[in-house]
């Protein structure tokens, strides 16, 4: 059963000189009930916009264009603001944003945000039900009690993301969207921020999650799939292992290739850096759009657009190649057609 449902979405920001950047272009995918899908690619490529976009929340600069959201069976696309912010956002669909650690007002108590949170969304419970469900869900996260009655300037930077998790989840979320949860955490502290939110998961308090990191090796322990975005479309999708032990698309091949995973199977190999840089939005490259860096195309990889195709159940790829023509250059290496045209 498909918690949450993605068909054709296309998001864009609008700059100050009127011009269209479009960050998530006709985007589909799905979301399991129970699942965790992982969103990978560089900075820039639409991750973010594409969680934001998720939760049909929308505000300038950043405007709908088509597609639809579905949240399980409840389609959000065309409600109104209003109705989105009090009856799915943080019921349906909640949101752990980036640099989530700054995201506390410090002038007020932490005890302050779960209580703006339950009454935006109607709640009638006592202040002491109220203390008594937060004091619940931070025992859950390893948080104390105390922790309630203080600011975020006293709290360490791994209590501050617990908090950040323990609001955003107060009203148990179908669907959690993580985004980045580990940055600027130490390793240690990265730990016991992934173990919560399995946790979490295993105690039903969030049913599916969508998280994105730039930690690609992260994904592999964390997530049942792996989604990898480049320039605001989906280029492949798979299992983790799929993706960590045999990406098909040479971007994903490329980008995993571009970092240490320190799995049985990927010691010893050389790390290779993708030349280059990714597109202008305000002018996405005809054809194929990463074909401006990849030493594998050839010309007819600038010519119209490039369709998704399955290479199996579960399993799709954007590349003008059949898996086995991609197998074949791979393992004969070929050089690039484009630095034989320069």
């Amino acid at each position: 059963m498909a918690m949450l449902e993605v068909k054709n979405l296309t998001t864009y920001y609008k700059t100050r000189m009127n011009e269209r950047v479009c960050s998530v272009d006709n985007v589909s995918f799905k979301l399991e009930k129970g699942k965790s899908l992982g969103i990978a690619g560089e900075s820039g490529c639409g991750k973010s916009t594409l969680a934001m976009s998720v939760m049909g929340y929308y505000f300038p600069p950043l405007f709908y264009e088509q597609g639809s959201i579905s949240i399980d069976g409840k389609e959000i696309t065309k409600l109104a603001p209003d109705v989105i912010r009090q009856t799915v956002l943080g019921t349906d669909i909640a949101y752990i944003p980036q640099a989530a650690m700054n995201a506390l007002n410090p002038t007020r108590k932490i005890i302050r945000f779960i209580e703006d949170v339950l009454h935006a969304h109607g709640s009638t419970l006592s202040q002491k039900a109220i203390y008594d469900l937060a004091r619940e869900r931070f025992d859950i996260l390893n948080l104390p009690d105390k922790v309630l009655n203080q600011y975020a300037v006293e709290l360490s930077g791994g209590m501050k993301q617990r908090t950040i998790i323990a609001i955003s989840t107060i009203l148990d979320p179908k669907v959690l969207i993580a985004d980045e949860p580990s940055s600027a955490l130490d390793v240690s502290s990265q730990k016991i921020v992934i173990k919560l939110l399995h946790d979490l998961m295993k105690k039903g308090i969030i049913q599916s999650m969508l998280f994105i990191t730039h930690e690609l090796p992260l994904l592999f322990n964390v997530t049942d799939d792996i989604m990898v975005m480049y320039a605001g479309e989906i280029v492949e999708r798979g299992t983790a292992r799929e993706m960590v032990f045999d990406p098909i698309m040479p971007y994903s091949k490329g980008l995993m290739n571009s970092i240490i995973v320190p799995e049985d199977g990927t010691r010893g190999h050389v790390l290779q850096a993708i030349p280059g840089s990714p597109p202008n939005l305000k002018h996405r490259p005809v054809g194929c759009r990463f074909w401006e860096r990849c030493r594998y195309m050839d010309y007819e990889c600038r010519k119209g657009s490039v369709e998704e195709q399955t290479a199996s159940a579960g399993r799709i790829y954007r590349c003008r190649h059949s898996i086995g023509e991609l197998y074949q250059i791979y393992e004969n290496d070929l050089p690039s057609l484009f630095d034989e045209e320069q």
